[in-house]
């Protein structure tokens, strides 16, 4: 069970995950690539989705195109060789890790017949998964769910400690990206995360 904080609502539940999707929750539920997730962001929040290149736009890229853009810096290889999404899934949360290859852990949501499927995944075939990576539901997780899902399936903390940032909230900041198109108040509760996990190491 996840920790609870008083300004965060664990019980949040979004009112579904498929179409009908506005434009920007599409493309940032569907974009693989974290640098061109990081473009299509600025160009939301500087209203400029107008602008969009067809480019930045695709869910995935061809491997020469990946090869091309890791040889410009190897941080534009992040999220370019996760799993390609399968038909009717988005992906409802990411972790990105400031990595040299900027690696991401993604969760994805797949419409079933009745329930909705779920997977996390990495860009290296599930070998630094280390528990239960897929589930089902008939609604939508509530961010409570999210949260223990995640954290049955890949290691944060242990990744954390493994890059020396145990006792610091600044470098977890730095070092982890918790971001979703639809629990807004995810990045916040792993904030909260990182604080008291920071309290805690210093306390050992």
């Amino acid at each position: 069970m996840c920790e609870t904080y008083p300004d965060i609502d664990l019980g949040y539940r979004p009112a579904g995950y498929f179409w009908p999707l506005d434009l920007a929750t599409h493309l940032l539920a569907t974009v693989k690539g974290a640098e061109r997730r990081k473009y299509v962001q600025a160009l939301i929040d500087d209203g400029r989705l107008d602008q969009l290149e067809d480019f930045v736009a695709r869910s995935g890229l061809s491997a020469e195109a990946r090869d091309h853009a890791g040889r410009i810096h190897p941080r534009f290889m992040g999220g370019e060789y996760l799993p390609d999404l399968a038909a009717v899934e988005v992906e409802i949360a990411r972790i990105t890790l400031a990595s040299v290859l900027q690696d991401v852990v993604s969760v994805r949501a797949r419409k079933g017949r009745g329930r909705i499927r779920y997977r996390v995944v990495d860009e290296y075939n599930g070998d630094t998964l280390t528990g239960r990576n897929t589930r089902t539901s008939s609604r939508p997780l509530t961010l409570g769910q999210l949260v223990d899902f995640l954290d049955g399936a890949w290691p944060m903390r242990e990744v954390i400690a493994m890059n020396g940032l145990e006792d610091s909230v600044e470098g977890m900041l730095d070092f982890v990206l918790v971001s979703s198109p639809f629990y807004p108040e995810l990045a916040k509760y792993y904030s909260g995360r990182f604080r008291a996990w920071a309290e805690e190491a210093r306390h050992v």
